[in-house]
């Protein structure tokens, strides 16, 4: 069946597409899955046994897949493609006859509902069915919300308690006293979708009955440590470890206060189990894609789970799997954080770029979501697309920093000109990285063979992949180096609260060793997001120092970076409405 893009909405083409996707029972046997390690959901898409899974085929003579990561330049706030790439890079290596996997992200409620839309792809490049994976899939997220907010109720409900009850009747009911310090919780409720009115709210409010009255606040349940964990789990032993180390809070004398110590951990995996699986889904030509965990890279680790990676890497001869926005938070953080988790080291990475970014980061018009597009943006300008290939440059040299063969994919539009995209062939081959023009959203895998191609060819190149630091070097040096070699500042700064965050980090030798993950805007390479191109002359302020100690990261807030974002004043929701005649979702983009 053949779909015009520029004639159908991407939820009418995944629509009328389903109907030629093969059964998931089909696609996992395709893959080698047996019978007894797939739970479908339904016809199309069913949840993979992934402990079964690894256990059988997970050996160390076992072949592994080449592995890919598709990253991109600093985005506009319309996103650049990245997920309609990493479909079209699967569909244009199946036209090669190759058996390429995927692993990308499962979509938050947020972006989905808001500006943003679903992390689906688009046009014949999509992961399907559209309408699930936009709303839920089989349950992950909700999984992390539920234990999110287990702990929380488990914190608030023993502040209650210890506050009412003296020592002797705390006994009584098997509990010791954690002295827990109102002003120090580490942990927020999760909700997820862009709620600003939640970013800070007052709890409690009423009599002793009601709770233990204080400030507490929200973040987006893609952004909550669990959700963090699921992402870097190895295993299920290792997510069960991993809960109990949670800091959620810290007490009057300065202890840390864990899930383990609220005897919570448990109940919280208990939650976690089915969501430990990857989801089977496919491309709208066929190709697998697993679904997995949905970090955002600008406030949290921004990658699908290394289990999905240990599955996706054993099935297949490519694995293309995709980090969050561009390569300065969501690449250096598959360099540097899930790399070091996996033990797996990528052969290739794909930056993706548009003319349009280019052109904003030249010193375009700003790009406004809901706002009409200015003219210049469908007008050539090879000298704005010029100007904007610092950006580019920037990105390149970070995917080589890491010791990885870069291709540069230029996400065609159709208002682009052959000028313009020979301004950026010639910025990426002079840089010494491979390039492809791809038309994978009009013409699905015949449009991105050049792209196949090319990341065949830098997949079989030499590398050395090696992380930009070490972690025995202390914590301010390996955030320097973050600042300096990756985003172009010239240096840190911290603020008071931040500063005294740090020296009790550095104080304690096991939180000291952790790998840090940067909370970001992703609109610039600085933390301002007005800073378009490749910013000069600028310092990264620090806010505020946070501690994952159950998913392992330090976590230095930047900027004005929040964790709970909010919605628009024309949000995505506005026309995604149901026929009540077939019970078919529409408007989902």
């Amino acid at each position: 069946m053949k779909f015009d893009p520029t004639q159908m909405p991407d939820w009418q083409i995944a629509d009328a597409a389903e109907a030629d996707l093969a059964p998931v029972s089909e696609l996992a046997a395709r893959l080698g899955i047996l019978p007894d390690e797939l739970a479908q959901y339904g016809r199309h898409f069913g949840k993979v046994d992934a402990g079964a899974l690894l256990a059988r085929l997970e050996k160390p003579s076992a072949p592994r897949a080449k592995y890919v990561n598709v990253t991109a330049i600093t985005p506009t706030p319309l996103g650049e493609g990245k997920t309609t790439t990493t479909m079209g890079l699967l569909e244009g290596l199946g036209k090669l006859g190759l058996n390429p996997v995927g692993t990308i992200r499962q979509p938050s409620g947020g972006p989905t509902f808001n500006i943003k839309g679903s992390a689906a792809g688009g046009g014949l490049a999509q992961c399907l069915p559209l309408a699930p994976l936009s709303l839920g899939l089989t349950g992950d997220i909700d999984a992390v919300t539920n234990a999110n907010n287990l702990c929380m109720t488990a914190l608030t409900a023993r502040m209650q308690h210890e506050r009412n009850y003296d020592d002797a009747r705390l006994a009584k009911s098997g509990l010791r006293r954690l002295d827990i310090d109102p002003a120090k919780i580490n942990m927020r409720w999760a909700m997820d979708f862009c709620a600003q009115s939640l970013r800070h709210i007052v709890i409690g409010r009423g009599g002793e009955r009601d709770g233990y009255e204080m400030d507490s606040a929200f973040y987006i349940s893609v952004a909550s440590e669990v959700m963090a964990i699921l992402a870097v789990s190895r295993d299920l032993a290792d997510l069960r470890r991993r809960m109990a180390r949670i800091v959620v809070a810290w007490s009057r004398s300065g202890a840390p206060v864990t899930a383990h110590d609220l005897e919570v951990d448990g109940a919280m995996t208990a939650w976690m189990v089915r969501a430990l699986n990857p989801t089977l889904m496919q491309t709208l030509e066929g190709q697998p894609v697993f679904v997995h965990a949905g970090p955002f890279a600008n406030i949290a680790v921004g990658q699908s789970s290394v289990i999905a990676d240990r599955v996706g890497g054993l099935l297949g001869d490519y694995l293309v799997t995709e980090s969050g926005f561009g390569a300065d938070i969501g690449f250096e953080k598959f360099w540097n954080i899930k790399c070091r988790v996996s033990g797996m080291k990528p052969d290739a990475a794909v930056v993706v770029a548009t003319v349009r970014a280019l052109k904003s980061h030249g010193g375009g018009p700003a790009v406004k979501p809901g706002a009409k597009l200015d003219e210049a943006y469908t007008r050539e300008n090879v000298g704005l697309v010029e100007a904007g290939c610092e950006n580019l440059r920037a990105h390149i040299e970070t995917v080589r920093k890491a010791g990885v063969t870069p291709v540069v994919c230029l996400n065609a539009f159709h208002t682009d000109t052959k000028a313009e995209q020979r301004a950026v062939r010639r910025l990426a081959e002079e840089t010494g990285a491979l390039f492809a023009v791809s038309n994978h959203w009009l013409q699905g895998g015949e449009g991105a063979r050049e792209l196949a191609e090319a990341v065949v060819a830098a997949a079989a190149q030499p590398n050395d992949f090696h992380p930009l630091y070490s972690l025995d070097e202390p914590v301010e040096s390996r955030i320097d180096k973050i600042a300096r070699d990756v985003y172009g500042a010239d240096g840190v700064s911290y603020s008071e609260a931040a500063r005294a965050k740090l020296d009790r980090i550095v104080a304690d030798p096991e939180s000291a060793a952790l790998p840090i993950c940067m909370a970001k805007t992703q609109y610039s390479l600085s933390h301002d997001p007005t800073l378009k191109g490749r910013p000069k002359g600028w310092t990264l302020p620090v806010r505020d120092m946070l501690v994952y100690q159950g998913a392992g990261f330090i976590v230095p807030v930047t900027g004005d970076i929040t964790l709970m974002p909010g919605t628009a004043s024309d949000p995505a929701y506005r026309r995604i409405d149901v026929d009540t005649a077939t019970g078919k979702v529409r408007g989902l983009y």
